[in-house]
């Protein structure tokens, strides 16, 4: 989609955003106002485009992006009740170990936590030998793309996951911060890559764990 198409036809990126703005605005009426809703989405939009090389589908994700971002605010100031946990992995590109640590909890817990992802410099795509070490283990990552770090996203997170983006990550008081040294995988072989994934699956099922408990059987 482009701003002015060659088919008079097809819908503009103003035209498409425009009527996602109405759509996310009529479901967030009562918690943010219309006003607010489209800044955001146009910030959402901005941000994405800056480090885009393919723009075509740029509009979707852009709406995709803010409505996580509006459902992460509204967590956050507590309008939207979520009983999940929820973690948010950082890193440097969120091409690589952020994706595969958030892609890892959404599978290992079976949707039971809301894992998130995001970027202090995010890349243009997600880094492909990790695509494919994740497909080998049978998670698809194509829904996937980099983002980057707002700060409603730390804000509604129970737990902010730092993997190598220094003191990029906003702090709030009162949230829990790990921090996981672990090699990048921005051109490494597959092997490595292997490597890489496994050792976050680990971290991955030792904080689920903690984060959802089996419960005690009543005597």
């Amino acid at each position: 989609m482009t701003l002015h198409p060659a088919d008079p036809n097809e819908p503009t990126v103003a035209d498409v955003l425009e009527r996602a703005t109405e759509d996310l605005a009529a479901r967030h009426h009562g918690i943010f106002s219309a006003e607010s809703v489209h800044a955001l989405v146009d910030e959402s939009y901005r941000l994405l485009a800056e480090n885009a090389h393919i723009r075509r589908y740029l509009p979707i994700l852009a709406i995709r992006f803010a409505t996580d971002r509006l459902q992460a605010a509204a967590k956050a100031q507590g309008s939207l009740a979520n009983p999940n946990p929820e973690v948010l992995f950082v890193c440097v590109h969120n091409a690589g170990r952020s994706q595969m640590a958030a892609a890892l909890l959404t599978h290992r817990s079976g949707g039971a936590v809301t894992a998130r992802s995001a970027g202090s410099h995010p890349a243009a795509e997600l880094d492909p030998v990790v695509i494919q070490a994740l497909r080998e283990i049978g998670i698809d990552p194509s829904d996937a793309y980099p983002k980057p770090l707002t700060d409603e996203v730390v804000r509604a997170a129970d737990a902010v996951v730092t993997m190598g983006c220094g003191d990029a990550c906003p702090i709030h008081p009162g949230k829990r911060y790990l921090d996981l040294h672990l090699p990048d995988p921005e051109g490494a072989a597959l092997d490595e890559v292997r490597a890489i994934r496994d050792q976050i699956d680990l971290h991955v099922s030792a904080l689920l764990t903690e984060l959802t408990p089996t419960p005690t059987p009543a005597a």
